[in-house]
């Protein structure tokens, strides 16, 4: 094995808990001549108040379908972040990764009229710079694996990448990526419990890791033991109208006006068929339309680590207490910074290589800002004085 080989990362132990994702001791370090891939959406909380937050987490997507279908593979670390994402990547993709990431800036610029920063930089000059990339993997599924970071590399690799010291040269006018797979039909699914809480939490600043780990445990926790372990995707709650809410972001993948409008005549057929299908609730040759909707619920990324804990969990009033206590305690005893965003949907953004298989994966977010607005409250947070002890 080379540090430029994927059987890296397929080699590494899954975690079966989520408690335990706060443990520092269960990740393992990137190979050295790895690079690290970040994106993130510029103004994304303006998009967000313009009501453009599903273009928005379709851009984030649209970052991990473009690698993944330029790239051949599957297997490489990645999370998504709401208005963005990052991935880990050997050295040797480099070039091939950087092109995809490009190729997305510019399809998110002329289709969707966002502006996305994209960047790369080596795990060797994030550690230079006193930072880690450490990765762990957390199985959903016998099909699907997560991946978790810790160290503080993505977090210092996206700070560069906001101030303008990383980037990547411009994809040619049109060269937009490949985005098959991606999908955005599912229409926002409704609270359930209570309310839909979009949660970031980031070690404070010299917090004792032990403690924080200790805190990450004990919010996994509390929303393990909530309904439905706090996942807002339920086969009971996946709802499918016709048209779909998110068919016209997707349809304009399709270039021009005459392309635009044959993809959505493409996926309108497409759609009624399965609006069909899912009504009637019967199996369509190999396809099992109840099946597909458990597993979509098992294979959603509802609750992740990448240099802190991210979740978007549908609570009761007994549980957002509870998150509210902890979080507000750990912030005043110096352990934690958080963001918490409550609304009342979630909204789903899904990556389907084949309706026949086990292994599509769907990335969760709040349908009213989201990541992005917990995010915001972070920041806010982390500019404030530290409390007097």
């Amino acid at each position: 094995m080379t540090t430029n080989d994927l059987d890296f990362y397929r080699s590494i132990p899954i975690l079966e808990r989520f408690e335990d994702v706060g443990d520092g001791q269960r990740y393992t370090p990137l190979p050295p001549g790895w690079i690290i891939g970040v994106a993130d959406v510029r103004n994304s909380t303006q998009a967000i108040a313009e009501g453009r937050y599903k273009a928005v987490n379709m851009v984030g997507a649209s970052v991990i379908a473009a690698l993944m279908n330029a790239l051949a593979t599957r297997d490489f670390p990645f999370v998504f972040g709401g208005d963005g994402a990052a991935v880990a990547l050997p050295g040797t993709m480099g070039a091939a990764a950087g092109a995809a990431m490009a190729s997305v800036r510019r399809y998110a610029a002329e289709a969707l009229d966002l502006d996305l920063r994209v960047g790369t930089i080596g795990v060797d000059a994030i550690r230079a710079a006193g930072h880690d990339v450490r990765i762990a993997r957390f199985g959903v599924s016998p099909d699907v694996a997560f991946a978790l970071f810790s160290g503080n590399g993505l977090n210092w690799a996206e700070e560069q990448l906001k101030a303008g010291l990383i980037t990547l040269p411009e994809a040619a006018p049109g060269a937009w990526p490949d985005l098959a797979g991606l999908s955005c039909r599912w229409e926002p699914i409704a609270a359930r419990n209570g309310r839909i809480l979009s949660i970031l939490v980031r070690p404070a600043p010299g917090a004792p890791a032990d403690a924080f780990a200790a805190l990450v445990s004990r919010i996994s926790a509390i929303v393990e033991a909530a309904p439905d372990r706090g996942n807002p995707v339920s086969p009971t709650t996946l709802r499918w109208r016709f048209p779909p809410g998110g068919l016209g972001i997707e349809a304009r993948s399709g270039k021009g006006r005459l392309g635009v409008a044959i993809a959505y005549v493409r996926l309108l057929a497409l759609s009624l068929m399965a609006a069909v299908v899912f009504l009637a609730g019967r199996k369509l040759g190999d396809f099992d339309p109840e099946r597909y909707k458990t597993v979509t619920a098992r294979n959603s990324d509802f609750r992740k680590f990448d240099d802190g804990l991210r979740m978007t969990v549908d609570a009761d009033a007994g549980v957002e207490a509870r998150l509210r206590a902890e979080l507000e305690e750990a912030a005043a005893r110096g352990i934690a910074q958080y963001g918490l965003h409550a609304q009342d949907a979630a909204l789903m953004t899904c990556l389907v290589p084949s309706l026949t298989r086990d292994d599509h994966i769907h990335f969760i977010d709040g349908a009213a800002g989201g990541y992005a607005r917990a995010a915001a409250m972070l920041k806010q947070q982390a500019s404030m004085p530290p409390a007097a002890a």
